[in-house]
């Protein structure tokens, strides 16, 4: 540790440049993680606010809410410890007198039950047509009091509360009351959706004892999650992203330390002809880019940290630090084990020829 300390101080540019490198590279990598997430959180915020283990969809539905479709007699058949019934419907929906639009998802539950949000501001529905709307749909410009005219329906909503960490599939939530669901889908005068739902969230540990309906099918909330439309090939590209990543990094420290190693071949020969032991020297390359790796992951983080603070809320990033804890140190170990290139190299040096002899 010594001979690396001492070596970092009297070239510093060099190894500057270096933990340049390193910090561009750990700082993509807790940016990536972090993107991960938020499109993540996104997709599933709704969902984890349930706390549920479970629901119960329609057998061809796909394990896909809105696709799914059951009566109220069948869900009232699920002997859950605690369930609650699910409406949903995807649409448009336009601020009355503007050309404010967002895509939403209209979810009908029943306010005695546990799908009913925590309200963070107004109050919370107690008629048909009333909503309360996930808090992100203030960024564009809607309030307690909007009219809100729905695609291909006669419907008007109005919001009457907000509540927070209420997306699903990326979407903004309303919550309502079911037969608003129904009258969206279906229209007033049609009789034919009445006593329709999309699902039933159960909260049983022990949901997978439980009996259904043979046209239903019993999914555990995760795989339910899974399975949203784009969600697994997102996480799944962004997590491949930061695993090549980690690859770049050990090939290009290993690329960076073998030219160094080049570089001090006399140096590294005249210590070994003093009595210096190759395993002193790659203990020493293995120390001094760990110490690089040190240095380029804690700037990386610092300056991950200060991006996560000043970008605007509309970029869906969500900094898990224990998870960027973890990536810095698999970032250094993978780095160190760069460094290993240099070994071959520092063990072949002979003395004598290394320093012309």
């Amino acid at each position: 540790m010594f001979l690396a300390w001492n070596e970092l101080k009297s070239a510093k540019l060099r190894f500057l440049l270096i933990i340049g490198v390193l910090t561009l590279m750990s700082y993509l990598v807790f940016l990536l993680s972090g993107l991960a997430n938020g499109l993540a959180e996104l997709n599933r915020e709704a969902v984890d606010q349930w706390g549920a283990d479970a629901i119960v969809l329609s057998d061809e539905s796909n394990i896909n809410l809105p696709q799914s479709s059951m009566t109220i007699q069948s869900a009232q058949n699920i002997s859950a410890k605690d369930k609650a019934q699910i409406a949903q419907i995807l649409l448009v929906a336009r601020k009355s007198g503007t050309k404010i639009k967002e895509s939403v998802a209209v979810t009908g539950i029943q306010k005695d039950q546990f799908l009913m949000p925590k309200i963070s501001e107004g109050r919370a529905f107690t008629t048909d047509n009333e909503v309360v709307a996930d808090d992100s749909l203030k960024a564009d410009g809607l309030k307690i009091g909007d009219h809100l005219n729905i695609s291909s329906s006669d419907q008007k909503l109005i919001i009457v509360g907000f509540t927070k960490n209420a997306k699903f599939n990326a979407a903004p939530v309303l919550y309502t009351t079911q037969s608003t669901v129904q009258k969206i889908k279906y229209g007033k005068a049609n009789a034919s959706g009445k006593g329709l739902i999309n699902g039933v969230v159960l909260r049983d540990p022990h949901f997978a004892h439980l009996k259904v309906d043979p046209k239903l099918k019993l999914t555990p909330i995760e795989t339910f999650i899974e399975n949203m439309p784009g969600y697994t090939p997102q996480k799944i590209s962004l997590d491949f992203m930061i695993y090549f990543l980690f690859v770049i990094v050990s090939v290009t420290i290993g690329i960076f330390l073998y030219v160094l190693t080049i570089q001090k071949v006399s140096i590294f020969g005249v210590m070994k002809a003093q009595g210096i032991s190759s395993g002193f020297l790659i203990r020493s390359v293995i120390a001094q880019t760990f110490l690089l790796a040190l240095f380029g992951v804690f700037i990386g983080l610092v300056l991950t940290t200060i991006t996560g603070v000043c970008l605007p809320a509309a970029v869906p990033i969500q900094l898990n630090i224990p998870a960027l804890f973890v990536y810095g140190i698999i970032f250094i170990l993978v780095a160190t084990l760069g460094s290993l290139f240099s070994v071959q190299t520092i063990v072949k040096i002979d003395p004598v020829k290394a320093i012309g002899g």
